[in-house]
């Protein structure tokens, strides 16, 4: 789930920003040290939005730079258990898919991948069901339920399972909904 959230830190200003108006300086340097990493309580900083506010700084003794208490709101990516995610089949292997949810790779184990005896092709790296000829290949665009989260500082993990009604390739879903459109008709 994307979130605007309002954090309190303390940043360090490098020297290299001092010659710019301070507000724009404390962004530059959050900016810097934030954007793009994973907080274990919070999830992916993807953008730091605006500085709230910014306390006096301080000189710490053989560092040349300043060091300002500092809140600041940014948008951050946090998967959440029972969340329903779009992602992007980005590799296919024996032992599950690799889908890019946001700004992290989530897995769907082969038997979290539909409801039909799965087949893994390793020479065309995709899954296809049995029963219904279903396919699942790299660049598929899915949606599928997160069903465990664990944002360790060492591992992440995230899993997932297409194995609902609506969830899976938006291919299938596609041809879910027009099955069930004509039996409507009918």
């Amino acid at each position: 789930m994307f979130k605007l959230l309002t954090v309190r830190d303390e940043v360090r200003v490098d020297p290299k920003y001092l010659d710019k108006d301070i507000e724009d300086a404390i962004l530059s340097s959050v900016r810097e040290e934030v954007e793009g990493k994973l907080e274990q309580d919070i999830g992916v900083i993807l953008c730091v939005t605006q500085i709230k506010e910014y306390g006096e700084g301080e000189i710490v003794h053989g560092d040349a730079s300043i060091h300002f208490p500092v809140t600041y709101e940014a948008l951050v990516f946090t998967p959440e258990n029972n969340e329903v995610v779009l992602g992007e089949v980005i590799e296919i292997t024996e032992f599950g898919a690799f889908v890019r949810i946001g700004a992290l790779d989530a897995l769907v184990h082969v038997s979290q991948v539909m409801s039909d005896r799965v087949s893994y092709d390793r020479k065309n790296s995709l899954y296809f069901g049995r029963r219904t000829k279903r396919k699942l290949q790299e660049g598929d665009l899915v949606r599928a339920r997160i069903v465990g989260v664990s944002l360790g500082k060492v591992r992440q993990k995230i899993s997932l399972t297409m194995r609902q009604p609506y969830l899976g390739s938006l291919k299938w879903i596609e041809e879910e909904k027009r099955k069930a459109k004509e039996k409507k008709k009918k």
